[in-house]
């Protein structure tokens, strides 16, 4: 079973220098520029899709969220988004909105107010019909909810 392999070597003389590039057959400037304006062109002319106000950068949408990152835990200088305190927030084509919610603990000291200034600010976005909030304990809340601006604000990061 001992099979011996041998390398074939085979010796040339010279090779042949590959073509050189000439300056004729570039591209002139002018031409690639040119090309580029016009795939620019029609992509600049594009609009982008119109975004439905009840989906994620929809006007309403993104209303309640800032109506939501303005208000903060009195606790921690930081909003109850950032915080991720709200595990969702839905809103329908009336304009109807469903904040689902959560507390950092179910003793905290604003359980019974948070709720109601939450349904009240979301209420006065623009377009908003009306608001519900659901304050749920499950799952809690851990700190690794949090976003990184919140945690980067409370020294964790």
């Amino acid at each position: 079973m001992n099979e011996e392999r041998k390398i074939v070597v085979e010796e040339v003389e010279a090779v042949n220098a590959p073509p050189r590039a000439r300056v004729d057959d570039a591209e002139a400037p002018a031409a690639k520029l040119e090309r580029k304006r016009d795939y620019l062109d029609g992509f600049l002319q594009q609009k982008p899709a119109e975004v439905s106000p009840t989906e994620p950068g929809g006007s309403i949408y993104d209303g309640v969220v800032a109506a939501l990152k303005d208000i903060f835990d009195p606790e921690i200088p930081v909003n109850i988004y950032d915080l991720g305190l709200i595990y969702g927030v839905d809103v329908d084509a009336d304009g109807g909105v469903v904040v689902t919610m959560t507390l950092t603990t179910p003793h905290c000291p604003v359980a019974e107010s948070m709720p109601g200034e939450v349904e009240l600010r979301v209420g006065a976005v623009p377009g908003v019909r009306d608001a519900e909030v659901n304050l749920v304990w499950d799952p809690a809340w851990d700190p690794a909810k949090m976003s990184d601006e919140a945690r980067l604000e409370l020294g964790m990061l």
